[in-house]
């Protein structure tokens, strides 16, 4: 998978409003800036604490870009499109280009 593109671990406590912003907020800019080059994985620390502890998360929601590397963390839900893409090392698509 690391040479076909992202792969992205979105630690989540539950199904509240927080979580599924950030949920609908890295779907929405993965499909417009990866379309197809990603891989996502959504985390329960609720229910996968054993994970949660193994990524030292403290707070969520966070998301964690494993590959490529380097490794990077965005802690939040997401809504800051501008900085989400700058903690994936990404730059926004120019518009009409896919």
């Amino acid at each position: 998978m690391a040479s076909e593109g992202y792969v992205l671990r979105l630690f989540l406590a539950g199904q509240t409003g927080r979580s599924r912003a950030a949920v609908e907020n890295l779907h929405r800019i993965c499909e417009q800036e990866l379309a197809g080059r990603y891989r996502l994985e959504l985390i329960d620390v609720l229910e996968q604490p054993d994970v949660a502890e193994e990524y030292n998360i403290v707070a969520t929601p966070t998301l964690i870009k494993t590959l490529p590397p380097p490794l990077r963390r965005i802690i939040g839900d997401l809504s800051d499109s501008e900085r989400v893409l700058l903690g994936l090392d990404l730059h926004p698509r120019p518009a009409g280009l896919q």
